[in-house]
């Protein structure tokens, strides 16, 4: 089973964030307003098909929101792009918890408008965001209320926009040429992502890589908050700008900031039970369709859809 791939789905976090720091300043209200205006996509729905009304934030409905970390391979264009991390948020404030789902990439699922099954990050390829959200709605039987895109060359420009970020290194390792000594240390956007990328020199494996990538962004974070010029603020809008879409509003962006909080303090983790497979010499993930109908009730019933 693949673990989590936290610097991905981070960064989708941290833009929405990162937003609503920014928007505390009245000075900035103009400059967020207007980003969100052009990260926002519509996907041609105002809700799930799976819902029976509309979501209030203000009387706290539970929501689920998918996170979508495109990568693009190096010589095939735009059009090739896939879901290199897809992951399924529901939020419930009434419970005050987060159920994540991560789904993996090679997924053998029934591709919602192809008419046939595939790898679940092919829905991107043959028909975009749209076509992932059906997709993956029926592969969970849950509802997509939003979603969140983000191309993931984004982390690095993030980290640069806001001039690097300071961690407390305790494993000394070189990885792809950046050398990292122990204690704190100053990082650039690309030394950020080698740092968290190395996995095989730490005798933790994938353990001691969320720890560095949990360092990463708590030291964005620290640096977001105290950053008060216009510039670097400009500078940060500029990477979410290029790099999120997003069908929520800033409005209810602010509106979860405000009242949903405490639905992120515990926070559940879940994986697609099943095993690796092949098909006509090509690799998939085949999940486990029982397990996968009990994870589908579990989150059915944390969204409150259960009568």
């Amino acid at each position: 089973m693949r673990k989590i791939k936290w610097k991905k789905i981070i960064l989708v976090l941290l833009t929405l964030i990162l937003v609503s720091i920014v928007a505390v300043g009245s000075y900035g209200w103009n400059m967020v307003a207007s980003t969100f205006t052009n990260i926002q996509e519509d996907i041609d729905r105002k809700k799930s098909d799976k819902r029976r009304g509309t979501i209030n934030f203000e009387e706290g409905d539970p929501f689920s929101i998918l996170l979508m970390g495109i990568d693009k391979p190096g010589s095939q264009g735009d059009l090739y792009k896939r879901t290199d991390t897809l992951m399924l948020l529901t939020v419930n404030p009434s419970s005050n918890s987060t159920h994540i789902v991560s789904i993996p990439r090679d997924t053998y699922t029934k591709i919602v408008g192809e008419g046939k099954k595939d790898k679940i990050n092919h829905a991107y390829v043959f028909s975009g965001t749209e076509m992932t959200i059906r997709t993956v709605e029926n592969f969970l039987d849950v509802p997509v209320d939003y979603f969140v895109r983000v191309d993931m060359k984004g982390l690095k420009d993030m980290i640069n926009a806001i001039d690097g970020v300071k961690v407390n290194n305790e494993l000394v390792f070189t990885y792809r040429r950046d050398h990292f000594k122990k204690g704190t240390i100053q990082l650039s956007g690309q030394e950020a992502v080698n740092y968290v990328r190395m996995r095989h020199e730490d005798p933790r494996g994938d353990m001691g890589r969320q720890e560095r990538q949990r360092k990463v962004i708590k030291g964005l974070l620290n640096k977001a908050t105290s950053i008060s010029s216009i510039t670097r603020i400009e500078k940060i809008l500029s990477v979410v700008e290029d790099n999120v879409r997003t069908n929520f509003s800033l409005k209810e962006v602010w509106g979860i900031r405000s009242n949903y909080q405490d639905a992120f303090s515990k926070i559940k983790q879940h994986e697609i039970p099943g095993k690796d497979g092949e098909i006509n010499k090509t690799y998939y993930y085949m999940p486990n369709e029982e397990k996968v109908k009990e994870l589908s009730n579990m989150l059915q019933e944390h969204l409150e859809l259960k009568n």
